[in-house]
C-alpha cells in the first residue's frame, strides 16, 4: 500500500461549509499566496494533498484550484464577496509593454553601472501601476486598429496606382505619401476615411512639379507594376517570388533592424560590459531537502523570507518561523517527474533563486506542470525594492516558460494565480497581455478583454457567452470516484453502501463536482 500512496494522490476532504482555519490548518492558511484576509471571509472547498501527480494538479488548476504548500483550495465564486478568477498569460504572444521595458532597462543599468534610481519603490510582488499599464494597452490596441486601417487604405492606393499605370500615367511617390498622411489625419479626427489625392504646386524655382508624372524609365515602371501584382497575389511571399524570377534583391532593401522591436529575451539578456558593477545569476533549484543546492541555500533563503514578510506584509517575526516557511513554500504535494518528452529540469515544484553578487535577493516559487509554469509566490529583499523585483521576476518567468516551450511544445502558458477585479492590489496581473480568465461555470478560457466589461458591472460573471455550454468534465458518474477507506481502495458506489451518515454523501458529491470526473477517478479521496 505504501507504493500506491506514492503514485496516487490521497486527500483529506473538508466540506466547504465547515472549513477549519484553526490549529494546523490556520498555520498553512496564513501563507496562502493570494490574500488570506479574503480567504478567511469565504467558504472554499479545501483539502490536504499528501501526494499528487503534476497532471492531477494541472487539471485542478484548470478548474480554479490553487495550492499553498500541501493545502489545496478552491473559492466558491458565487458566494464570496471578492470572486477570484484564475488568470493565465500567453507567453508565446507576449510583448513587453513600455512599463515592462522600463523595469528591464532599470535592472540592466544597475548591473552595468550600479545606477540606483531615485524615488522608486515597489509595494507588492509583481506590482506596478496597473491603471496606467492597462490604459496603455488599450491605447496600443486602438493604435493597431488605426494602423490596420491605414494598411488597407495603402493597399487601395497601390491598386489605384497600378490601374492608372495602364493609362501611361503615374502618380509621384511623394503624392502617395501626402495622400496617406491626409488619410491619417482624417482617421484621427473621426471623419470617414477614404483615399484622397493632394496636389501641391511648388513655388517657382523650387522643387519638382507634383502635378506632373516623374521622369522614369519604362523598364522601371514595368517592374513596379509586376511587384504590385505579386504583392496582391501573395502578400507574404512577395519578395521571394519576385527575386526568384531573376530580379535583383537591391530593389527590395531590407528593413532596418532598428524598426524591429526587441524581444523579451533581448531585453533581459542584453550583454553587459566586462567591468559591470554587479553580477546577477538565476538558479532553478528543486524543492527538496535531498537536493544539495536547495539544502545548502535553505538558511539564507529562510532569512530572506522573514525579512520580506516583516517589512512588506508587517508579519510579527514570531509568526515567520522555519516551520511556517517550510509548510508554506518548501512543502509540495507534487511528485517530481522527468519524462523523456518533458523539459530538461523535469516537472514539479522549484525555487527560482536570484543571486546578486553571491547573495540571494529574491526567490520565485513556481510549479512546472505539463502545460504551464505556475507562479506560487515571490519574496525578495526589501533593500532592493527600487529594482521592481516583482515585475522583473514575472518577466523572467514568462521568458523561462518560452524557453521550456522550445523543448516541450505543450508547455506554453504562464499561470499567475488569481485575478480579483474588485481589488486594486490584485488587478496588476491583468497588465501581462495577452491573458485569459477562467470561466467559473464552464471552465473554458476567455480573453481578458472580453471579460473586463462584464466585471465592471458585476463582481461575479460567467464569461462563456454560450448559454448552452456546460462543464465538459462535470461529475456525471460519482459512483466511479475512488475512495481510500480502512486501508482499502474502492469505488464510491461500494463505499456509500457502508455509510449511514447522510451528510457524508453530500460532502463526497461536492468534492466530485469541484475536482471533475477525470480527477475523481484518478485521485484517492481519504475517508476515515
Amino acid at each position: 500500500m505504501q507504493s500506491l500512496e506514492v503514485r496516487i494522490m490521497k486527500t483529506k476532504w473538508k466540506n466547504a461549509s465547515s472549513l477549519d482555519l484553526n490549529g494546523e490548518n490556520q498555520q498553512d492558511a496564513n501563507g496562502l499566496c493570494d490574500m488570506i484576509t479574503v480567504l478567511k471571509g469565504r467558504r472554499p472547498g479545501s483539502m490536504w494533498a499528501h501526494s499528487m501527480t503534476v497532471q492531477d494538479y494541472q487539471d485542478l488548476i484548470d478548474r480554479g484550484w490553487r495550492r499553498s504548500g500541501k493545502y489545496v483550495y478552491k473559492p466558491v465564486m458565487n458566494q464570496t464577496c471578492c470572486p477570484q478568477y484564475t488568470i493565465r498569460c500567453r507567453p508565446l504572444q507576449f510583448q513587453p509593454s513600455k512599463s515592462h521595458k522600463k523595469v528591464l532597462k532599470k535592472m540592466l543599468k544597475f548591473l552595468a553601472q550600479g545606477e540606483v534610481p531615485k524615488g522608486s519603490c515597489e509595494d507588492e510582488p509583481m506590482d506596478s501601476t496597473m491603471d496606467d499599464a492597462v490604459a496603455g494597452d488599450f491605447a496600443l490596441i486602438n493604435k493597431l486598429d488605426i494602423q490596420c486601417d491605414l494598411k488597407t487604405l495603402s493597399d487601395d492606393v497601390k491598386e489605384s496606382l497600378e490601374s492608372e499605370g495602364k493609362n501611361s500615367k503615374k502618380e509621384e511617390p511623394q503624392e502617395l505619401l501626402q495622400s496617406q498622411d491626409f488619410v491619417g489625419e482624417k482617421l484621427g479626427s473621426g471623419e470617414p476615411s477614404h483615399s484622397v489625392k493632394v496636389h501641391t504646386v511648388p513655388k517657382p524655382g523650387k522643387g519638382a512639379d507634383l502635378s506632373k508624372p516623374p521622369c522614369r524609365k519604362a523598364k522601371e515602371i514595368r517592374k513596379e507594376r509586376k511587384r504590385l501584382k505579386l504583392m496582391q497575389q501573395n502578400p507574404a511571399g512577395e519578395l521571394e517570388g519576385f527575386q526568384a524570377q531573376g530580379h535583383p534583391s537591391s530593389l527590395f532593401p531590407p528593413k532596418a533592424k532598428s524598426n524591429q522591436p526587441k524581444s523579451l529575451e533581448d531585453l533581459i539578456f542584453e550583454s553587459l560590459p566586462e567591468n559591470a558593477s554587479h553580477k546577477l545569476e538565476v538558479r532553478l533549484v528543486p524543492v527538496s531537502f535531498e537536493d544539495p543546492e536547495f539544502k545548502s541555500s535553505f538558511s539564507q533563503s529562510f532569512s530572506l523570507y522573514v525579512k520580506y514578510q516583516v517589512a512588506i506584509h508587517q508579519d510579527p517575526p514570531d509568526e515567520c518561523g522555519k516551520t511556517e516557511f517550510t509548510r508554506f513554500l518548501c512543502s509540495s504535494p507534487l511528485e517530481a517527474e522527468t519524462p523523456p518528452n518533458g523539459p530538461d529540469c523535469g516537472y514539479g515544484s522549484f525555487h527560482q533563486q536570484y543571486w546578486l553578487d553571491g547573495k540571494i535577493i529574491a526567490v520565485g516559487v513556481i510549479d512546472i506542470l505539463p502545460n504551464c509554469v505556475s507562479s506560487v509566490y515571490l519574496y525578495y529583499d526589501p533593500d532592493y525594492s527600487f529594482l521592481s523585483l516583482g515585475v522583473y521576476s514575472a518577466l523572467r518567468e514568462i521568458a523561462f516558460t518560452r524557453q521550456l516551450h522550445e523543448k516541450t511544445s505543450q508547455l506554453s502558458y504562464y499561470y499567475m494565480g488569481f485575478y480579483i477585479h474588485s481589488c486594486p492590489k490584485m488587478k496588476y496581473k491583468g497588465q501581462y497581455r495577452p491573458s485569459d480568465l477562467l470561466c467559473p461555470e464552464t471552465y473554458v478560457w476567455v480573453p481578458i478583454e472580453q471579460c473586463l466589461p462584464s466585471l465592471e458591472n458585476s463582481k461575479y460573471c460567467r464569461f462563456n457567452q454560450d448559454p448552452e455550454a456546460v462543464d465538459e468534465d462535470r461529475s456525471t458518474e460519482p459512483d466511479r470516484l475512488q475512495v481510500f477507506h480502512k486501508r482499502a481502495i474502492m469505488p464510491y458506489g461500494v463505499y456509500k453502501k457502508q455509510q449511514k451518515d447522510p451528510s457524508e454523501e453530500a460532502a463526497v458529491l461536492q468534492y466530485a463536482s469541484l475536482v471533475g470526473q477525470k480527477c475523481s477517478e484518478r485521485m484517492l479521496l481519504f475517508r476515515n
